[in-house]
């Protein structure tokens, strides 16, 4: 079997083999393999100078991981990014575009409004293409098992732990939020064991408590599922199960939409698990 007959075909393919070799490449492919699973869109439109520029590698260091990925070359390898994008209407990128040639007919306002709908809907379509049902349902048997489930997002992520506290407290759910109040979240997740588990969420840049708090946990035997946007996240090299969350962003702020929405998911997913209340 030659190389280009192994070479991922599919996105989620690419996607996880990527993952899976990511932490054993050098450092200037792994370098590169960070970079192709946060910026799929720029590896799928752009050109081997350009993409080498926003990576900080060599153009030389494209192809030598295309090649470490099962293909012949680069180009190969785009095909496979640009053929994620091919059915799609209007990309993210051509809609914003699209928005700012509107600005002078619309108010300020209303280009907000639309430009942060459009990423929302990007960000929850991006997260429907990646999830996965096995894992998901693994993440819901796991926090359902669990005798108490340890809430952890601080910084960015504080209102996704904190909306679950809510709904898990209406739904008869035990659980504990990791706030950092008063710098007692040690000994809030000391109380933690092994029965337990943590549910972790965190997104560039990483919250350093929360990864602090998330190692403690992982080395004491506490299961976690995390919620992170890149394979490389440290989350996800801590977690037992983790997903990829990762949201467009409009004039430099990132949407919430997918991280809710996955957040909700396993909120009621565990408490009908568990035979939760209602709220």
């Amino acid at each position: 079997m030659s190389a280009t007959d192994a070479a991922p075909r599919d996105f989620p393919s690419l996607q996880a083999r990527i993952a899976a070799r990511g932490k054993e490449l050098p450092k200037r492919l792994s370098q590169i393999a960070g970079f192709a699973l946060d910026h799929p869109d720029e590896i799928a439109f752009g050109t081997v100078a350009s993409i080498a520029e926003q990576a900080n590698v060599q153009p030389s260091t494209l192809v030598r991981f295309s090649q470490a990925m099962g293909y012949q070359g680069f180009s190969e390898l785009q095909e496979v990014f640009r053929a994620r994008l091919r059915d799609r209407v209007l990309n993210y990128e051509e809609r914003i575009a699209q928005l700012r040639e509107h600005s002078l007919s619309s108010s300020k306002a209303t280009i907000l409004f639309q430009g942060f709908s459009d990423a929302a809907q990007k960000s929850i379509d991006d997260l429907r293409t990646k999830i996965d049902s096995a894992s998901l349902d693994r993440a819901v048997s796991r926090l359902a098992r669990a005798e108490t489930i340890y809430l952890l997002g601080l910084r960015r992520s504080f209102p996704i732990t904190f909306y679950m506290a809510y709904a898990f407290g209406k739904l008869g759910v035990r659980h504990v939020l990791i706030d950092a109040l008063a710098g007692l979240s040690p000994e809030a997740l000391s109380f933690a064991t092994p029965d337990d588990a943590v549910l972790a969420v965190s997104f560039t840049p990483y919250a350093s408590e929360t990864l602090s708090l998330a190692a403690l946990a992982g080395s004491r035997g506490i299961p976690i599922i995390a919620m992170t946007d890149s394979a490389f996240s440290p989350l996800a090299q801590t977690a037992e199960l983790w997903f990829e969350v990762a949201e467009a962003n409009f004039e430099g702020f990132r949407s919430m939409a997918a991280s809710f929405a996955l957040a909700m998911t396993l909120t009621f997913a565990v408490a009908e698990k568990r035979g939760g209340g209602k709220d």
